[in-house]
């Protein structure tokens, strides 16, 4: 495998996918190839039979690696293609369940869904991964809590999809095989952050962190964003079509294997 951005996820991805005897070849910090380094980038697109970029648009709002390898990508050999992508595409629907058949690029990912959109066109083997908020291994509520980061924000009736690192591995594995197109790779249980929060704080043993308004948590405008879009993720589509289950169906799950 090719991997375009060795970052957090992808980098589980590889880690697992070594295991079981791939060769990974990669750009990022981590990989061993250099992204403006043009030769040794296509020369490992000769050799990949599959090719996953985790980039996230430019601040531009283009594609890195589309800007740069598009025709390339389409002349490689790989029979798979994957694009990790955000549930952000979807924008705010009002707590309401999205799935893969959603209107698009109403949000403020509007690069985002841009980009999803560009990957989609660019050849019937691609894979799009639409992921909600990520979590895992070091990353997670019970890391933000032990730091003293975690906060609550009285936002009643907001809710959030999450996912924990390892499914999203599970679900691309699953996709090896697979029909190409659009899979949201979400767990089953939707719930706030707060929520969340509280669960992260039960399990550590410690009081949870005042309820306050955005103004008061001094969130960025970054955070503020985040709070800013309201639904839940629909994943039947890679249940269906993938044979994927999410291994951590839900926060409780997820965070309990992480404490242990």
């Amino acid at each position: 495998m090719l991997v375009f951005g060795l970052g957090y996820t992808a980098s589980r991805l590889a880690e697992r996918l070594r295991t079981d005897g791939w060769r990974i070849e990669a750009t990022g910090s981590g990989g061993n190839l250099d992204f403006e380094g043009g030769t040794s980038v296509r020369e490992a697109m000769g050799r990949a039979t599959h090719i996953l970029s985790s980039v996230p648009p430019g601040r531009d709002g283009g594609d890195p690696v589309l800007e740069r390898y598009d025709e390339l990508l389409r002349a490689a050999p790989a029979r798979w293609i994957g694009y990790l992508s955000s549930t952000g595409v979807y924008g705010d629907a009002g707590g309401a369940w999205v799935d893969e058949s959603a209107p698009v690029g109403g949000g403020r990912r509007a690069a985002r869904a841009e980009a999803d959109a560009a990957w989609l066109a660019l050849d019937e083997r691609v894979r799009v991964f639409r992921l909600p908020g990520i979590y895992g291994p070091g990353r997670s509520a019970l890391d933000k809590v032990r730091a003293g980061e975690a906060h609550r924000i009285d936002m009643p009736g907001q809710m959030f999809s999450r996912i924990h690192v390892d499914d999203i591995v599970g679900a691309v594995i699953a996709s090896f095989d697979a029909p190409a197109g659009i899979y949201n790779i979400g767990d089953d249980r939707p719930a706030s952050h707060n929520a969340v929060t509280e669960y992260a704080c039960r399990l550590l043993g410690m009081e949870p962190p005042p309820l306050q308004t955005m103004d008061e948590a001094g969130l960025s405008p970054m955070a503020r964003g985040f709070y800013a879009e309201n639904r839940r993720v629909a994943n039947g589509k890679a249940r269906r079509v993938l044979g994927w289950a999410p291994q951590y169906p839900d926060y409780k799950a997820g965070l309990r294997a992480l404490l242990n």
